[in-house]
């Protein structure tokens, strides 16, 4: 499924430039950041990121500015609405998530409730 970013999941200019550069300067264009969500985290869940070049059937891709991001069937459902960003300050460099749907998140942001 192809949504554009105003849709149930989006992702910031920021992120989408970030993901540019990563991707300039790996030389691969088929890379694309995959975005998850996993049990763990001292929060219940957590989020993590990859790179991709492999689309799976119940992929959602999300597209901004010639960067895709792509999102699995089951993750899917805890990130919609979502908004990923990429923040670069004192605590580091990294794509984080605004989630709506979390009902408390940990200090470090990587791991969230519902």
């Amino acid at each position: 499924m192809m949504v554009e970013s105003a849709d149930p999941i989006s992702f910031t200019d920021a992120a989408a430039a970030k993901l540019k550069n990563l991707i300039a300067e790996e030389e691969n264009d088929r890379l694309m950041l995959r975005v998850y969500v996993t049990g763990g985290g001292c929060s219940g869940f957590q989020y993590g990121f990859t790179f991709d070049e492999e689309l799976q059937e119940d992929d959602t891709q999300v597209q901004r500015d010639g960067a895709t991001m792509v999102v699995d069937a089951l993750s899917f459902q805890y990130l919609v609405g979502s908004e990923v960003d990429y923040v670069e300050n004192l605590e580091g460099s990294r794509f984080v998530v605004a989630n709506p749907n979390a009902s408390s998140t940990c200090g470090c942001g990587a791991s969230f409730s519902i």
